[in-house]
C-alpha cells in the first residue's frame, strides 16, 4: 500500500519509543534533554493516518523549510545574496513549480514566523557555520 503522509527523519525516534514500549526521558545525568519533536509512525504502519499538530521544520546546509499541512515554505542557501523564501501548494505542486509567495504574502509571513519560531526553538545556527579555530580559544 502506497501511502502519502508527510514523514520525516525525526519521526524515527519516537516510532521506536513507541514501539518498545518506552519513555523518553526528560533528564540524564542531571542535564534536561530536548524534547522529541517528530511524531510516532506506528499510525501509518498499522493503516491509520498520522495526525501531525505541529508543522514540520528543516534545515540542512543553509537550505531551510517548513511543512504546515498541504503547505510548504522552502529557501535555497545563496551564499551572501538576500534570502528568497518559496511557497507552494504541495497537494496541487507537487514538483514545486509554481512559487505562490508573491500571490500569497501573508500565508507566506505567517509560515516563515512559524519556521523561525521552530528554528530558535532547537537551535538551527547561521549558515555557514564558522570553522572552529582552536588558537582563538586558548
Amino acid at each position: 500500500k502506497v501511502v502519502h503522509d508527510v514523514s520525516h527523519l525525526i519521526d524515527l525516534m519516537p516510532t521506536f519509543v513507541e514501539a518498545a514500549g518506552a519513555t523518553y526521558p526528560a533528564k540524564y545525568d542531571g542535564n534536561t534533554i530536548q524534547p522529541m519533536e517528530g511524531i510516532s509512525l506506528i499510525p501509518t504502519l498499522t493503516g491509520r493516518a498520522l495526525e501531525r499538530k505541529a508543522p514540520l521544520g528543516f534545515e540542512h546546509h543553509g537550505n531551510l523549510g517548513l511543512r504546515d499541512g498541504k503547505w510548504k515554505i522552502v529557501s535555497m542557501y545563496r551564499g551572501k545574496q538576500p534570502r528568497k523564501w518559496e511557497l507552494y501548494d504541495m497537494e496541487n505542486d507537487r514538483t514545486e513549480l509554481n512559487d505562490l509567495a508573491g500571490k500569497m504574502p501573508e500565508k507566506l509571513n505567517s509560515m516563515v514566523a512559524s519556521w523561525q519560531s521552530w528554528a530558535d526553538r532547537v537551535g538551527v545556527q547561521p549558515w555557514p557555520i564558522p570553522r572552529y579555530d582552536p588558537e582563538k580559544s586558548k
